[in-house]
C-alpha cells in the first residue's frame, strides 16, 4: 500500500502545482519554461510508475488488499456505461470541438467519470485509495480551474460539427478497444467478466 500511496502523492502533488499560479510561474521563472515542463513530466512519470507498481503489487497479494464490500452486478454494468461518456470526454480534451467548448474541461470530466465508475465496480481497499484519490483531485482541480479562469491546453479554440463527429466516434472507438481488448491486456481484468 505504501508504494501506491507514495505514487499518488508524487503524481497528484505535481499535478496540483498548476493550481497555484504563483508557485507554477515561480518555478517556470527559476528553471525556465522548458526546465519546468521537463521536471513536471519526469515527476509525473515517476509517480505514475509507482502507482502502477503499487496497485499491481496489491492485486497480487489479496491479504494486503482487503475487500471492503462486494459491488452488486448492476454496479459493474453502470461502471461500463459510464466509461462511454468518459472516453468521449477524453477525446474531446484533445480535439477542438463544440463538445470541448460545452464541457469546458473535458479531461477533468473524463477523470471524474473514470474514477467514479471504477469505485462502483471495485470494492477493495487499493481501488478505494486509487480511484478515490483521483476523484478527489479532479473535483478539487475543477473548482481551482473555475476560480483561476484557466482554459486548458486548447484555450478558447472551438471546432466545427465535423470535429464533434470525430470526438464522438473517436470516443466510441476507444471505448470499444478498451472494453473488448485493451483493459484486459493492460490491467489483466476484462470489464465484461
Amino acid at each position: 500500500m505504501i508504494l501506491l500511496v507514495i505514487g499518488l502523492i508524487v503524481f497528484l502533488s505535481i499535478h496540483l502545482v498548476p493550481t497555484n499560479v504563483e508557485l507554477r510561474d515561480g518555478l517556470a521563472a527559476r528553471f525556465g519554461e522548458k526546465g519546468y515542463k521537463v521536471f513536471f513530466s519526469i515527476a509525473a512519470l515517476i509517480g505514475f510508475v509507482l502507482i502502477v507498481l503499487g496497485f499491481h503489487k496489491l492485486q497480487l497479494h489479496p491479504g494486503k488488499n482487503p475487500q471492503l464490500w462486494y459491488p452488486p452486478v448492476w454496479c459493474r454494468h453502470l461502471a461500463v456505461a459510464l466509461m462511454l461518456p468518459a472516453m468521449i470526454a477524453l477525446v474531446a480534451a484533445y480535439v477542438p470541438s463544440r463538445i470541448h467548448t460545452m464541457l469546458r474541461h473535458p479531461m477533468l470530466i473524463a477523470i471524474k467519470l473514470w474514477a467514479l465508475s471504477h469505485l462502483l465496480a471495485n470494492g477493495d481497499l487499493a481501488s478505494l485509495v486509487l480511484f478515490g484519490s483521483f476523484l478527489a483531485y479532479a473535483v478539487y482541480d475543477r473548482i481551482s480551474v473555475k476560480k483561476r479562469g484557466a482554459l486548458g491546453p486548447l484555450g478558447e479554440r472551438t471546432g466545427s460539427a465535423i470535429n464533434d463527429v470525430i470526438v464522438v466516434f473517436g470516443g466510441i472507438a476507444l471505448f470499444i478497444v478498451f472494453l473488448y481488448w485493451a483493459h484486459e491486456f493492460l490491467i489483466g481484468v476484462s470489464p465484461l467478466s
